[in-house]
């Protein structure tokens, strides 16, 4: 299951959140050598991890095995205000497109090829889920260059923004994905089985149940 959580409620949920921050310092920080975010309390927080993010949180046996946040293109974003030398091509910024960042999976759920396994592909599944319901179509994610031909074995429609460059220990391209219904369905398809994944909290769930009752 995928917790998906506003910004605005992250104080309704703190050690939750403590955990999440010490899985992005160690997979982030430690793992991938990204310094310049270091921190000495071991929780990696950023000025992006305000009201508007939206975080997706992955669990198994009752705790967090993987985690990915959403910012919209029609806000500040990683992209766009850290990273914008990664782009050849203009940045998007309409409100029906969003950017994945900080996507991670505790290591002891790593499983599979690239150590991507079901908490992976299911949190590939939420974010497909989330952006349907939400009005959104095209996520952009800065991820290596294979995941652009892996993205079209999913369903996904790659537009590189970019080209290869290194950040931290990683090569990444930022890529625009666009998704639809048959996305969902050939990821439902991989994952081998075909209930929803999300679960909206919150004020998320609130706005949700008036969407659907309007």
């Amino acid at each position: 299951m995928i917790k998906v959580i506003a910004g605005c409620d992250v104080g309704h949920f703190d050690s939750l959140f403590d955990e999440i921050f010490a899985l992005r310092h160690k997979v982030f920080v430690e793992e991938l050598g990204w310094e310049e975010i270091r921190r000495p309390d071991g929780r990696e927080i950023d000025q992006f991890d305000d009201d508007y993010a939206v975080h997706h949180v992955a669990f198994r046996d009752g705790r967090v095995s993987g985690y990915q946040r959403m910012l919209s293109m029609a806000r500040p974003n990683l992209l766009r205000n850290v990273y914008p030398e990664l782009c050849e091509l203009e940045i998007p910024s309409s409100p029906d497109v969003w950017e994945l960042t900080r996507y991670a999976v505790a290591p002891e759920y790593r499983e599979g090829k690239r150590s991507v396994g079901s908490v992976g592909t299911e949190l590939i599944a939420g974010f497909v889920e989330w952006g349907l319901a939400s009005g959104v179509n095209k996520v952009i994610i800065e991820f290596e260059p294979m995941w652009v031909f892996r993205a079209m074995g999913l369903g996904f429609l790659p537009r590189p923004l970019g080209l290869p460059a290194e950040v931290g220990q990683q090569t990444i391209v930022p890529t625009e994905v666009t998704f639809s219904e048959r996305t969902l369905l050939k990821i439902r398809e991989t994952m081998g089985r075909h209930d929803p994944v999300v679960c909206f909290m919150g004020t998320l769930a609130e706005q949700r149940r008036v969407r659907l009752a309007s």
